[in-house]
Order: C-alpha cells, then sequence, then structure tokens
C-alpha cells in the first residue's frame, strides 16, 4: 500500500509556447481609451435617468400637493363629522334615558308638572312700566 508508483509521463507532449513580442505602449493606450468610452457611456446614461427622475417628479409634485390639501380638507371635515355624531349620541342616549323623560316632555312641550310652581322672570324696568301705565287711566 505504502510502495512507491512509477511515475507516468504524460500523454501528450508539452509543447513551448512561443512568445510573441508586442507592443504594451499601444495596449496600455487602447486600454485607456476603452476605458473612458466606457466611463463615458456610464456617465450619459446616469444623466439620462437622472434627467428622466426629475421629470417624473416634476411632474408628480403638483398631483402630490393636490392630494395633500384634499386630503387636509377631509381630516377638516372628520373632525366637524365626529363633534357632530358625539353631540347627536349624547343627545340620543338622553332621550332614551328613562330618568329624564319627564324633563325631556317638559323641555319640549313647554308644559309643566302640576306639583312644580312657574315662576316668571321679569325685568325690573319692565315691571314699574306696566304697573304705571296700568294705574294712570
Amino acid at each position: 500500500m505504502n510502495a512507491i508508483q512509477p511515475s507516468r509521463e504524460p500523454l501528450q507532449p508539452i509543447q513551448k509556447r512561443r512568445v510573441v513580442p508586442r507592443p504594451k505602449r499601444h495596449l496600455r493606450q487602447r486600454s485607456h481609451q476603452v476605458m473612458a468610452v466606457e466611463v463615458t457611456a456610464k456617465i450619459a446614461v446616469n444623466l439620462a435617468i437622472s434627467a428622466a427622475a426629475v421629470s417624473a417628479l416634476m411632474q408628480l409634485l403638483p398631483y402630490h400637493w393636490l392630494q395633500q390639501d384634499k386630503l387636509r380638507e377631509m381630516r377638516t371635515e372628520t373632525k366637524q363629522m365626529e363633534g357632530r355624531v358625539n353631540v347627536l349620541q349624547g343627545q340620543f342616549s338622553r332621550n332614551f334615558d328613562p330618568s329624564q323623560a319627564k324633563s325631556i316632555m317638559q323641555q319640549q312641550s313647554y308644559r309643566f308638572d302640576p306639583s312644580q310652581r312657574q315662576i316668571v322672570l321679569m325685568n325690573q324696568d319692565q315691571a314699574e312700566a306696566t304697573n304705571q301705565s296700568e294705574s294712570s287711566p
């Protein structure tokens, strides 16, 4: 198992590659030109996308402002309606409260309980004027 294995020769002979001398200066200039074109293309595409985004925002801002105004108006109306609903709920619960039935009937019919005394408030100046007009015939 641990015996040394005989080395095998490769099936195909290894060929030596030829080194062809190329001018390195020309390749560097070419790579710089390619990079410059690539960077220019990227900048152009980014500018086009930015212009499209700004244009879309310019069209959407007035619509957004209009929607915000409508929303503000709806919130105001909702607050007013909530106040009105609260008042009506209070009246509703009062109208159907059995302990309040007598006072509600008195308010709505202007009739009074016979056991109550009716009090009429008068202005003192008017009372004196009516007394003087009655006493001077």
